[in-house]
């Protein structure tokens, strides 16, 4: 099994909607990918954080088969989906990928 983590910063203000806002979209869509991706085994996506460092705003936790079920993950056209609205509403990116 692969864990994938990400924690991003999102900007104030991006797409017409707040920070808070994006981050709630991002959870939602995110999440949604439950179910949908062959390898993709657990997801999960917070937007509270209690504490962080650096900080960020939104925290991904996901489980994947191995390492080419984490590259299906990442190349499939629905995570490439949520990625093309994460790349405009997001100001920096933090990720780790580690065996379990």
């Amino acid at each position: 099994m692969v864990r994938h983590i990400v924690m991003w910063t999102l900007k104030d203000e991006a797409e017409g909607q707040t920070a808070k806002e994006n981050g709630a979209k991002m959870k939602e869509i995110l999440e949604a990918l439950k179910g949908r991706i062959e390898g993709l085994r657990h997801i999960e996506v917070s937007v509270d954080i209690v504490a962080a460092d650096p900080e960020c705003h939104v925290i991904l936790c996901s489980e994947h088969d191995d390492v080419d079920a984490l590259n299906h993950y990442q190349d499939h056209p629905e995570h490439q989906a949520c990625v093309s609205f994460v790349k405009k509403v997001a100001s920096g990116r933090k990720a780790v990928d580690y065996v379990i």
